[in-house]
């Protein structure tokens, strides 16, 4: 009777140490996803950012004014928001 008991505790240990590492194998699962998506926003906003200065390279020299009167625009919007 002893042994019996002792072995359905054994048995209960034994489930609930599967289900706590398939739970972990699952976090980890997740988190690897999560990293690797950010890795992949990460490359993506990099492009933006170089899109974007190289529009903007040949915008300062193609138009300078029109550019400072961008930026000039640009700046009073955010000076504006940033007040309220």
């Amino acid at each position: 009777m002893a042994q019996s008991s002792y072995t359905r505790g054994s048995d209960l240990k034994d489930k609930a140490t599967d289900q706590f590492g398939r739970a972990a194998d699952q976090v980890e699962g997740m988190a690897n996803r999560v990293a690797e998506q950010g890795r992949e926003a990460g490359g993506r906003m990099q492009e933006v950012a170089d899109n974007f200065k190289g529009a903007l390279d040949k915008s300062i020299r193609d138009q300078p004014m029109a550019t400072l009167a961008g930026a000039a625009i640009v700046g009073f919007v955010l000076g504006a928001l940033w007040k309220s």
